[in-house]
């Protein structure tokens, strides 16, 4: 089994920063995309950012040139560094990780970290 583990959300005051932080371990041959969601009540879950294996990244038109996503690829960790942070980030982020276990392509998901950022 996979599990992947959120840390570092919390409370911020807007124009604050907080780290993300989610690490996977288990039962991994490769991981292929990691990446943060981002899921209010009531609306459909959607991507944050997104990062291959290779470095390649990818980020929601809302949150480009504030929210930044690396990883660690010895460590399959994936980061979201996080910066001028609005009300309207406040959100329950998810990781998710594109993991190949016995030549196979699974998705998986963390249970959530809370960001709620106050104005």
């Amino acid at each position: 089994q996979v599990q992947l583990v959120e840390s570092g959300g919390g409370l911020v005051q807007a124009g604050g920063s907080l780290r993300l932080s989610c690490a996977a371990s288990g039962s991994i041959f490769r991981i292929n995309v990691m990446g943060w969601y981002r899921q209010a009540p009531g609306k459909q879950r959607e991507l944050v950012a997104s990062i291959t294996s290779g470095g390649s990244s990818n980020y929601a038109d809302s949150v480009k040139g504030r929210f930044t996503i690396s990883r660690d690829n010895a460590k399959n960790t994936v980061y979201l560094q996080m910066n001028s942070l609005k009300p309207e980030d406040t959100n329950v982020y998810y990781c998710n990780a594109q993991v190949v276990r016995f030549l196979k392509e699974m998705d998986y998901w963390g249970k959530g970290t809370l960001v709620t950022v106050s104005s």
